[in-house]
């Protein structure tokens, strides 16, 4: 499938993974809705694009998602429509689960589960009344193996697996498509911006991060994937698509090896 035209609305647009995705398929002729809390940011961002006359903002809080109903009207007027909803905003986590309040669990489960999932429904009749639409949700490998101190960050995750997979039954008779994308370690901020035990920000690199693909080559994989309209892909190093393999192979030997991860 080509991407050229297409609207596509990307979520967690300012940026790591959102800002290589709107940078590399501004090259492809596509027509970009960018979305974060960060407008400042975003206007940044669309000037990095290749066409920013074909780059429209829409300001986002995916923790605000009781209140999606104007926003989502505002991206569909940005160009008359929309084909592609890559849902890619969310938070982190670093912090033991004793260690975690309460407030920090809902917190992250409100952005990355109840806000992508709040969403896409808002987005749903507009993709059914035109017999067309693409759900493209990044989640994370630790969404397929867990691994320690991202105990809610994973839960979210998961969540998200489980409410993806029920709806592409669920719309197959729409022509709607969803596909799942699998990060493992990219080396964006997502580290720098998770939340430890009371919610604030971790404020430091992970090493396994700061080692991670670059997102710009994360991107060129994503947009491949997107055009072949696949179910589900892990994208990431050795170790990480190898975990994935591993907990469908041998989930005892899996669960002595996170024992060992290094989760700094």
């Amino acid at each position: 499938m080509t991407l050229k035209d297409k609207v596509i609305w990307i979520t967690g647009a300012s940026s790591g993974i959102g800002k290589s995705l709107a940078i590399e398929l501004s090259k492809l002729d596509t027509k970009l809705i960018l979305s974060s809390r960060k407008k400042n940011i975003l206007e940044e961002v669309k000037q990095l694009c290749e066409h920013p006359e074909n780059v429209k903002i829409v300001t986002l809080d995916l923790e605000d998602y009781m209140n999606f109903s104007k926003i989502v009207e505002e991206a569909i007027t940005a160009f008359g429509k929309i084909d592609i909803l890559v849902n890619n905003g969310g938070i982190s986590q670093r912090a033991l689960a004793i260690d975690t309040n309460i407030t920090t669990d809902k917190k992250i489960m409100d952005i990355n589960y109840m806000g992508t999932m709040a969403l896409t429904k808002t987005l749903l009749p507009h993709f059914i009344k035109n017999n067309s639409g693409h759900f493209v949700t990044v989640t994370s490998v630790v969404g397929k193996v867990a691994t320690p101190v991202r105990s809610s960050y994973s839960a979210s995750k998961h969540a998200l697996h489980g409410f993806f997979d029920s709806l592409r039954a669920e719309v197959y008779k729409n022509n709607i498509s969803v596909t799942l994308i699998c990060p493992g370690y990219v080396r964006t901020n997502i580290s720098m911006n998770a939340v430890i035990g009371d919610g604030s920000k971790q404020n430091k690199m992970d090493t396994a991060t700061d080692k991670g693909i670059s997102p710009d080559v994360f991107a060129k994989k994503m947009i491949r994937v997107i055009e072949k309209r696949k179910n589900e892909v892990t994208i990431g190093g050795t170790k990480e698509i190898g975990s994935v393999i591993l907990k469908r192979l041998s989930p005892k030997l899996l669960a002595k090896l996170v024992r060992k991860v290094n989760v700094t």
